[in-house]
């Protein structure tokens, strides 16, 4: 019995081991990845690589010829494409030959008869597929699920795509049924339930299956970050609103960023601060910029052209010196969550990257020429 149990934890640990977030790092023009002390867990030496998505990770090698590496850096799909795309739902899509196709985690080729005048990426299961001006979904063995009839869609997030008809917008579930019906002329995706939507100059929520205005809005953000509270925009203003549709922080900011630990940021003349939920300015607006709290309760400030970090009292615990976006590079994702994920977060200091702790210290003194979020 203990052996069989030591089997079982050594088998578990095996898997959490293999399984442990990488890092995409640049160091000396070759790429590999890091993990979460700080050191290679696998060498660099591709000549680009890009993130793991489903413990299987694009590369090129010396030849500019692509595949796919498991994450203990070995080559499981060989590199032999034009073009790759990240696995999802168990495929991906490659270009070998001017053609694209799917291929599956051994690197067969699959979905062969599917009728499609374009490969469309899965994601949750379903993949799009098009028909002349027609839009429907196929499932991972290639049925088509939901039958082409949209004239544009995307794709799934959270059980639901949001889908067009004439120039209506709506939402569906993943067989086909209408959660939010095609009369909208813009809907959000769902976020916890809840649905941001407009009709004609008319802006607001949809709640059990109706429409609700929010009074005077010309805009309503959705809840992707707060499932509670979203932000609004009247009278040129920007305040809140809770997922009821009501006003709970009047529209009295020029910009606002969502709540997170109770705070958000908000912008009158440029200047940056933070308010709780009933509206009380908490950490007086003096920042040239400011983002969201993190979960670990630290804020990226801006006081000049630098980046550095608060805590929820608004004490600065370490110091702006540092870039904290990594838009500029056409291999890196924009609009990439910002400031501390887990204890770590990314920064730049003069031209190379780095992950810091919560005391600002470098992890494990590593520096890279570019650096990515942990998958």
């Amino acid at each position: 019995m203990k052996t069989k149990m030591l089997l079982i934890v050594l088998l578990f640990l095996g898997v959490t081991i293999n399984a442990q977030e990488l890092a995409l790092a640049n160091q000396d023009g070759k790429f590999g990845y890091i993990t979460k002390t700080g050191e290679w867990g696998i060498q660099p030496q591709f000549k680009v690589a890009k993130n793991f998505s489903e413990d299987l990770a694009e590369a090129m090698n010396d030849k500019k010829e692509w595949g796919y590496i498991n994450r203990k850096g070995e080559w499981v799909i060989q590199p032999s494409y034009d073009k790759t795309k990240a696995f999802n739902s168990g495929f991906a899509i490659v270009l070998k030959d001017k053609e694209w196709f799917y291929i599956n985690t051994k690197g067969e080729k699959a979905l062969t008869d599917v009728s499609t005048d374009k490969v469309y990426d899965f994601n949750e299961g379903l993949a799009q597929i098009r028909q002349g001006e027609a839009v429907g979904f196929i499932n991972t063995s290639g049925t088509v699920v939901i039958q082409p009839k949209f004239n544009k869609a995307f794709d799934f997030e959270n059980g639901y795509a949001k889908v067009r008809e004439g120039e209506k917008w709506g939402l569906i579930d993943k067989t086909g049924n209408y959660f939010v019906k095609t009369e909208y002329d813009g809907v959000s995706n769902v976020y916890n339930g809840n649905v941001v939507a407009t009709k004609g100059e008319r802006h607001g929520l949809i709640i059990n299956g109706e429409f609700k205005e929010v009074s005077g809005a010309q805009k309503v953000w959705d809840f992707s970050v707060n499932s509670d509270i979203t932000y609004a925009k009247k009278n040129e203003k920007i305040g809140f609103i809770n997922k009821s549709g009501e006003w709970i922080v009047e529209p009295i900011y020029d910009k606002v960023r969502a709540f997170v630990n109770g705070l958000a940021p908000v912008s009158n003349d440029k200047k940056w601060g933070y308010i709780d939920t009933t509206g009380n300015v908490v950490i007086p607006l003096k920042y040239r910029d400011a983002e969201i709290f993190s979960k670990d309760g630290l804020a990226p400030i801006k006081i000049d052209k630098l980046w550095g970090f608060i805590n929820s009292s608004g004490e600065q615990v370490i110091d702006d010196k540092y870039i904290i976006t990594a838009g500029g590079f056409s291999l890196f994702k924009k609009n990439n969550e910002k400031g501390f994920i887990n204890g770590l977060a990314r920064v730049k200091d003069k031209k190379l990257w780095s992950y810091i702790n919560k005391k600002g210290e470098v992890l494990n003194n590593m520096e890279f020429k570019n650096l990515e979020l942990f998958k």
